[in-house]
């Protein structure tokens, strides 16, 4: 149990923005993002082992491992990260964690390339419990082209 007060609204469930991240890591995220393809993936992993909290930095190792598992392992990591920063941010289980804010972009693309490769490698529940879930975190629709 928590002593968290979780407000509720007229307008729905409570929304949650997680907060912005280090500028550093995001600096040193994009400038790996640019290396030479056949050693992006060694550079992102390096920026990710200093900022192991970083979402993005996860999601981006996904997008860059081979399909299926190596992928599913990356995003499924990153997916409990974001878990435990929306925790630590006040999420309580439910509620909005919605695309537009750039800072919650990480773990739904986690959640989101969780959902494809656990389809990819057989675990079609699972798939089908992240899909629900990214369309519960952002009902808009803003993140369901994350799934395609």
């Amino acid at each position: 149990m928590t002593n968290q007060p979780v407000n509720l609204s007229p307008a729905g469930p409570p929304e949650t923005q997680l907060p912005n991240y280090d500028p550093e890591a995001i600096k040193l995220l994009s400038d790996a993002l640019g290396v030479e393809l056949d050693k992006r993936r060694d550079a992102v992993c390096a920026v990710v082992a200093k900022y192991p909290t970083f979402l993005a930095g996860w999601a981006s190792i996904g997008d860059l491992s081979a399909s299926g598992i190596d992928a599913y392992m990356a995003y499924r990591v990153g997916y409990h990260r974001g878990l435990d920063s929306l925790r630590a941010n006040s999420w309580r289980g439910s509620g909005f964690v919605r695309w537009r804010f750039e800072s919650n972009r990480g773990f739904l693309r986690c959640l989101a390339g969780l959902a494809k490769h656990a389809r990819i490698i057989g675990e079609t529940s699972e798939a089908v419990r992240c899909e629900q879930f990214l369309i519960q975190c952002d009902p808009s629709g803003e993140a369901n082209h994350l799934l395609r």
